[in-house]
């Protein structure tokens, strides 16, 4: 239809006319130019301004598409840099642009946290150093000055023996402390499941810190079942039952009784480590972050580095399940919730 339109009419007319006018020719010689030139290859002509019109669309429409293509790789690239500017894009973008505003509030977050933790661990070391100092510098000296002091009296000798030895033993809890902080970095907790005796392993957690019992004149009230079975990598939950005990013990009055209680509930056991003391509510909510501690617990002998608890919380969370504290009446209480098939 349309080459028939061209090939009569009004639109062949037209042309002849244009031609005629133009290029100043008679109509006769117009006629002949249309029809040796256009008429005769009409279907060809069509065919290229088909493929102009459709490279034009083409074209227009790349244009369109790599003008907001270019405005994402804009917004990622923002959002790679690192730069805390909004990420802005057109309207027909607004999809895009607030996923991208998201995963940027999320990636400041953890890029803050991140530090927040360098900090503490960098500051933390700067402590290691000096609390290392202070009891290797007293072992030193009360060593010189047995030594120098053969004739010392006796009582006074056991005196020096005895100061020495406690600061050796603070000396061997912080290089114990710092060996934790480098394996904790170095190594990614993997787990290694197979069934035992979580009564037994309760035990015997509390047989090894009986030392540190009697030293605060401690007792310790238990309350679990002879046998509870349950799947879990035993190796990797006995760190994480000693740290709960070392913190209770650590953190309480001499002379007060820690409490230990298991029970099964459904699928799940739970295990709650109970003692006297007091945490504060700003604590509470940070006491499972890397390298925190309160700022109290560097002034006594049994201060730690701030692992033990993180350490324990993603053991735990490993197996598939979940631990947390609560301060009330002057008690604090852990507790710690595991699936008995930890699978």
């Amino acid at each position: 239809m349309l080459i028939r339109m061209l090939g009569q009419g009004k639109v062949g007319n037209a042309i002849v006319h244009f031609f005629s006018s133009f290029f100043h020719m008679s109509w006769e010689a117009a006629l002949s130019v249309y029809w040796v030139y256009i008429r005769s290859h009409l279907t060809y002509i069509l065919f290229i301004v088909i493929i102009i019109f459709f490279l034009i669309l083409f074209w227009v429409l790349l244009s369109w598409f790599m003008r907001y293509f270019d405005e994402v790789v804009k917004g990622v690239n923002q959002l790679v840099s690192g730069k805390q500017e909004p990420i802005a894009m057109s309207p027909e973008l607004d999809f895009m642009e607030e996923q991208l505003n998201q995963v940027q509030a999320e990636l400041e977050k953890s890029r803050r946290a991140k530090l927040d933790a360098e900090k503490r661990k960098n500051d933390l070391i700067l402590y290691l150093a000096h609390d290392i100092k202070t009891p290797l510098t007293s072992v030193i000296g009360y060593l010189n000055l047995l030594y120098e002091s053969p004739d010392l009296p006796t009582e006074q000798r056991v005196k020096y023996v005895e100061i020495t030895l406690k600061k050796a033993e603070r000396l061997e809890r912080l290089i114990n402390e710092f060996f934790e902080i480098t394996r904790y970095h170095l190594q990614a907790v993997s787990l290694i499941k197979a069934p035992f005796d979580l009564s037994y392993m309760l035990v015997q957690v509390i047989d090894e810190a009986y030392p540190l019992l009697v030293a605060k004149s401690q007792t310790i009230l238990t309350d679990f079942p002879e046998s509870l079975c349950v799947f879990a990598d035993a190796d990797q939950l006995v760190r994480v039952f000693h740290n709960l005990l070392k913190n209770a013990i650590s953190y309480s009055a001499a002379e007060t009784v820690l409490t230990i209680s298991a029970e099964k509930r459904k699928e799940m056991v739970v295990i709650c480590f109970e003692n006297e003391g007091t945490i504060p509510p700003e604590a509470l909510n940070r006491i499972f972050e890397k390298f925190y501690r309160a700022d109290q617990s560097r002034q006594s002998d049994t201060g730690g580095f701030g692992l033990g608890l993180a350490i324990a919380k993603d053991i735990v969370e490993l197996h598939g399940g979940n631990i947390f504290v609560e301060c009330t009446n002057n008690r604090i209480l852990f507790t710690v919730v595991l699936p008995i098939n930890a699978a």
